[in-house]
C-alpha cells in the first residue's frame, strides 16, 4: 500500500483550523516541516502540495494563502532524506523550460525524490497572467499534452555521467552527452538542452489528477501516480480498471500507474467518539463560506437556492471540472440536500471521509486495495497536527502489523519506494 500526505497546513476541513489544539496557517513553515518529518518517520511514500493561482476572501482557508509548492519542496529537501516531495504546477500558466528546470533542480537537491502533479488549472487564472482569456477544457488538455512531452524531452537533455573533469586535458564536460530538443509545436517552441542534469531517479515522478475523459487520456500516456476522488468501492474499482486498461492500450505496464484516492480519516477511540469529532468540525463550518466553496467547486452560484429542499436542477458548464461532475452525481445518487452537499465539500472537497476507530479505518483501506479500488491513498487530515498524529500513531502500526505497509523504506529515491522503473530514454 502506498501512502501520500496531502499537506494543507490549515487542515483539509474548511473549519479544521478551529478544532481544539489545531495549528493554523498555510504559511506556518515550522508546522509544514514538522508534519513532513512526521510523515517520513511513519515511512510515507511522499508529501504532496496542491496549488492555487488566484485567491479570494471567501476561499477555503487553506487556499487563501498558498506559498509556491516547488519552493517549499526545495526547502523540505534540506530537512528530509527519504520521503518523496510532490508539488503541483500548471501546464496552462507555466512555461515548459522554466518548469522543467525548477523540477529538475528540486530532484537534484533531494537526490531523486521529486514529483510533479500535472494540472491544467480549471479556475480562471488569466487575470494574474496577462492573458486575454482562460482556455477552455479541451484546449487546456491539448496544451498540457504538448507541455508534458516537451518537459519530458528536456529531461533527456543529458546522458548519465556527463562530467569529465579532466584537469590535465582541460575537459570539464563531455558535450557529446548533451542533446538539444529543438521542439517546434503548436503552442511551444523550445530548443533546449536543459541546463540541469538528471537525478538518481532519472527525472521526477509524474502525477496527474484529472478524471475527465481528456484527463484520463493524459494520465494513460504519462502519469505514474493518479490522484482521484472516489466515494465508494465499486465506482473506485471501475475507475481503476478503466484507467489501467487505457494505460495498457498505450503500451505501458498498468502496474506502473498507481491510483491513490484522497481519504480523510476521522479517528476516535470508539466509533462514537470519531463521529463526535466530525460533528464538532461540522459545527464550526460557516454557512456562507461553505456555500462560497461549493460555488467555486461547481462554478455555479448556489447562494439563492433553499438549503434543505431537494437538490436543485443544476446544469454544469460544458467541459466542467471532473470533480464538479462527480459531486453532483454523488449528490443525486444519495439524495443530498444543498446543505448536505456543502458540508461534504467543506469537509473534504468531494474526497471520501472515513469515520471510526483506527482498526476500522485501517480495514477500510485494506478492503479498497484488496478490492482493486486503489493502490494506496493520499491522506488528507482534517486538521494539523492532531489529525496526522492520530493516523501515524494508530493506523500505520495496524497496517504494518497486517503486512500491507512498509516498516522501512526500500530505496533512497521516490521511484524506488513506489516500485516504479527508471524512465526509458528515447
Amino acid at each position: 500500500m502506498k501512502l501520500g500526505l496531502f499537506l494543507l497546513a490549515a487542515g483539509h476541513h474548511a473549519a479544521g483550523w478551529r478544532y481544539p489544539g489545531a495549528e493554523a496557517g498555510t504559511e506556518n513553515v515550522d508546522l509544514v516541516v514538522r508534519m513532513t518529518q512526521a510523515a517520513e518517520r511513519a515511512k510515507f511514500d511522499m508529501v504532496f502540495f496542491g496549488d492555487r493561482l488566484l485567491t479570494t476572501a471567501d476561499s477555503h482557508p487553506s487556499m487563501i494563502t498558498r506559498p509556491d509548492p516547488l519552493a517549499m519542496l526545495a526547502a523540505l529537501s534540506m530537512v528530509t532524506s527519504r520521503i518523496g516531495l510532490a508539488g503541483t504546477a500548471s501546464t496552462t500558466y507555466s512555461e515548459p523550460f522554466n518548469l522543467a528546470r525548477t523540477l529538475a533542480t528540486v530532484d537534484k537537491l533531494s537526490r531523486g525524490r521529486a514529483a510533479w502533479n500535472i494540472v491544467t488549472t480549471f479556475a480562471d487564472g488569466s487575470i494574474n497572467f496577462s492573458r486575454e482569456r482562460h482556455p477552455d477544457h479541451d484546449q487546456r488538455y491539448e496544451i498540457a499534452e504538448e507541455f508534458v512531452s516537451v518537459v519530458k524531452g528536456l529531461w533527456q537533455s543529458w546522458d548519465p555521467d556527463p562530467y569529465v573533469l579532466d584537469k590535465q586535458a582541460g575537459v570539464y564536460i563531455d558535450v557529446a552527452r548533451m542533446h538539444a530538443l529543438n521542439h517546434r509545436g503548436r503552442h511551444f517552441s523550445v530548443a533546449g538542452p536543459l541546463n540541469v542534469t538528471n537525478s538518481p531517479q532519472g527525472h521526477p515522478v509524474l502525477i496527474q489528477a484529472g478524471s475527465s475523459g481528456p484527463g484520463q487520456a493524459l494520465a494513460a500516456r504519462h502519469a505514474e501516480v493518479v490522484f482521484t476522488a472516489q466515494q465508494d468501492l465499486p465506482a473506485a474499482r471501475a475507475f481503476a480498471q478503466g484507467l489501467k486498461a487505457q494505460v495498457a492500450a498505450q503500451g505501458r505496464d498498468p502496474a506502473h500507474c498507481l491510483i491513490m484516492p484522497g481519504l480523510m480519516p476521522i479517528i476516535g477511540r470508539t466509533e462514537a467518539e470519531a463521529h463526535d469529532k466530525l460533528a464538532l468540525l461540522q459545527s464550526f463550518t460557516d454557512q456562507s463560506n461553505a456555500l462560497a466553496i461549493l460555488t467555486e467547486q461547481l462554478m455555479i452560484d448556489v447562494s439563492g437556492y433553499p438549503l434543505d429542499g431537494p437538490l436543485p436542477d443544476l446544469a454544469l458548464e460544458a467541459g466542467a471540472h471532473s470533480r464538479s461532475v462527480l459531486l453532483l452525481q454523488l449528490a443525486r445518487e444519495r439524495g443530498l440536500t444543498l446543505r448536505q452537499l456543502y458540508h461534504l465539500v467543506a469537509s473534504a472537497r468531494g474526497h471520501q471521509i472515513v469515520v471510526g476507530t483506527a482498526a476500522q479505518v485501517a480495514q477500510h483501506m485494506i478492503d479498497w486495495v484488496d478490492g482493486g479500488g486503489a493502490d494506496g491513498f493520499n491522506i488528507m487530515p482534517a486538521y494539523f497536527p492532531g489529525g496526522l498524529e492520530d493516523f501515524t500513531a494508530e493506523v500505520v502500526p495496524i497496517l504494518q502489523e497486517r503486512g500491507v505497509f512498509r516498516r522501512e523504506y526500500e530505496a533512497d529515491t521516490l521511484r524506488g519506494n513506489l516500485g516504479l522503473p527508471l524512465p526509458a530514454r528515447a
